[in-house]
């Protein structure tokens, strides 16, 4: 059973674990540093529980200890109560859903365990925006990916923004990282059988509605703004597009964002 703690003083070193949660380089050498990550809000606790992560502890308002009273009565962790300005100013923000966990990691699989018996995956090239990697969890999550693969430049997933974001749904789909940039795809072609699909904007690749679809498919998302690589296109066995309008190329619209993207590209991926 969780030990409600009431604490009063923003600088107590119990609640270090929830110190400046939007200075991003900060919480990346707290968080890697002691092995951590920070749930917000309810939903999200109760999903990164399900899942296995253990809790550190909790820093909650107390109005939030009575709902999530079923979830405490199954941990043994600290519950620090504070009034909402203890816990902003702790936070360095005004935490809306009230309730924060700090949560265990667990150790991140291979990409080849990740990936066996996967027939769709999605690779994410350097991928740096939290809510990016968050959003496309979600899109992958919604429409059946089996997993997703980053490479070893990519934003972490269990960044507290991207879970946010992703309303949870990193919790809910596997992923691994690769530890080679450079033989990453040869893995995955080589010794998982993926035929590997690179997503561009460039209108002269095969439409992704035309592609051929073979029983395991890996499709490639590069980057905010210069999109995959050089080497990854190289790479890739086939280069594929999501038609744009004729009305919008004239306008100058000649791309989606990439989360749009990973969207529609995770529902094309699944007709096959």
């Amino acid at each position: 059973m969780a030990r409600i703690v009431p604490v009063t003083d923003p600088g107590d070193p119990r609640l270090a674990d929830y110190v400046r949660l939007r200075e991003v380089n900060l919480r990346k050498s707290l968080e890697a540093e002691h092995g951590l990550f920070i749930a917000e809000g309810e939903k999200v606790i109760r999903r990164a529980a399900g899942t296995g992560y253990p809790a550190r502890s909790f820093l909650m308002a107390r109005r939030w200890v009575e709902p999530l009273a079923d979830l405490l009565d199954t941990v043994d962790a600290p519950v620090y109560v504070a009034d909402d300005a203890v816990v902003e100013a702790v936070a360095g923000f005004q935490v809306h859903r009230g309730a924060l966990a700090s949560m265990r990691r667990l150790p991140v699989p291979p990409v080849r365990d990740t990936v066996a018996g996967a027939r769709r995956i999605l690779v994410l090239e350097d991928l740096v925006d939290h809510a990016n990697v968050g959003s496309i969890f979600r899109c992958a999550a919604a429409l059946g990916i089996d997993a997703v693969v980053l490479s070893p430049r990519c934003a972490d997933p269990l960044y507290r923004r991207a879970i946010k974001v992703s309303m949870g749904a990193v919790f809910a789909i596997p992923y691994a990282r690769m530890t080679d940039w450079r033989a990453g795809l040869g893995e995955l072609r080589d010794e998982g059988g993926f035929t590997l699909l690179a997503l561009t904007p460039d209108q002269s690749a095969v439409p992704l509605d035309k592609a051929t679809l073979g029983d395991r498919v890996a499709l490639l998302l590069g980057a905010e703004g210069d999109g995959l690589s050089s080497r990854w296109l190289d790479e890739a066995d086939e280069p594929v597009c999501i038609p744009m309008s004729g009305r919008a190329m004239a306008n100058g619209v000649d791309s989606l964002n990439v989360v749009a993207a990973a969207a529609i590209a995770c529902h094309g991926l699944m007709r096959g």
